[in-house]
């Protein structure tokens, strides 16, 4: 990754002289939000004028990866599992982080792809683009949700589907232990192999913990003077994590029901208002100081600026694996707006979007 160092080093004197072409359930509701019943409903022709991409290459296994057996399906533990959602909103950013990760990783045969999806035409469209792609497309229905959610500073971070990851252990099947989810506004520039292996111990998901930022400013001043709902960090040091990349223990999650803990501080944000940024204070409410560490590198967020004017950002100090377009400035509309910022022509590359 030195080449994203030296880059981010001469980030700062080249600004100015830069310009970049844009080249709990006890989850019955599993059974209904399941993929199984639903195929013909999600392989169904996208409508032909809203996007296409062009087919990726086909990306092999090393010679030391284990043997690719097609026919053992999901449940195959030589497996990496990767979630991801799609929409056609961000559908251009999906793509785009999922050709990275088959690009920089040693065995793309080796991970398996689970796609949570609200609309139709989705998958004919990833089977075109990745026509050797491992995968599995899953519905899940907004409208679970939909009653809990409560507005937020951004009207991107009110959508259904933000939720999706909240049920993935009801979702993927039972065989399905561990995940990595990410974003849709990423790229892995590093073998995602290596993030799967993360030591997660006692913990349900890991991710990569910034105790230095202010986490009073996620809630409001309401849920700091209520004991009731601030206790709940009591003999915890609750550290901000950014819930766009993580590896989660699906085993321990199914076991202790923690959707429905996560429900029940949706519920109380509805009568109570105690936070005002989307899906991410429920997740600090449940996980925050109980968070496996993982290396600041596995996820370089905040490249999209703040969640109001999307400013242009560098690169945090360090090693990178994994690039983060957080916040509301996406690459693939800035590029498209002939006004990108410099670090996004390091997402460019893995755009397939167009013919």
């Amino acid at each position: 990754m030195l080449w994203i160092m030296r880059f981010s080093g001469l980030f700062s004197a080249a600004l100015v002289i830069i310009v970049l072409s844009p080249s709990l359930q006890s989850f019955p509701p599993a059974e209904a939000i399941r993929s199984s019943h639903l195929d013909a409903y999600l392989r169904s022709d996208p409508p032909p004028h809203r996007v296409s991409f062009r087919k990726a290459p086909v990306f092999r296994n090393a010679a030391d990866c284990a043997a690719a057996d097609i026919e053992s399906g999901v449940c195959n533990p030589s497996l990496v599992h990767v979630a991801i959602t799609l929409d056609f909103e961000y559908l251009r950013g999906s793509v785009a982080a999922v050709h990275s990760i088959l690009k920089h990783t040693s065995c793309p045969e080796s991970v398996f792809f689970h796609f949570l999806v609200s609309e139709t035409g989705l998958e004919s469209l990833i089977r075109s683009t990745f026509p050797e792609l491992r995968f599995k497309v899953y519905y899940f229905d907004p409208e679970i949700v939909r009653t809990l959610i409560s507005t937020s500073v951004r009207q991107a971070l009110e959508q259904p589907l933000n939720y999706a990851r909240n049920y993935l252990a009801g979702l993927l099947e039972p065989c399905v232990r561990r995940v990595i989810y990410l974003d849709s506004d990423l790229v892995v520039v590093d073998d995602i192999a290596k993030l799967w292996k993360t030591k997660l111990g006692s913990k349900t998901i890991g991710a990569p913990e910034y105790c230095h930022a202010n986490f009073t400013k996620y809630f409001t001043a309401a849920f700091w003077a209520d004991e009731r709902f601030s206790g709940a960090f009591s003999g915890r040091k609750p550290c901000y994590f950014n819930t766009g990349v993580m590896v989660m223990d699906l085993e321990r999650w199914r076991r202790v029901g923690y959707t429905e803990v996560i429900e029940k501080w949706m519920e109380i944000q509805k009568s109570d208002r105690i936070y005002e940024l989307g899906s991410l204070p429920p997740f600090l409410l449940v996980f925050a100081g109980e968070v496996a560490p993982i290396e600041h590198r596995w996820n370089q967020h905040g490249l999209g600026g703040d969640n109001v004017r999307g400013s242009c950002r560098d690169l945090h100090p360090g090693p990178v694996s994994l690039l983060h377009w957080s916040g509301s400035g996406k690459p693939w509309f800035r590029l498209d707006s002939r006004r990108p910022c410099p670090l996004d022509s390091l997402w460019a590359p893995y755009d397939l979007y167009g013919r």
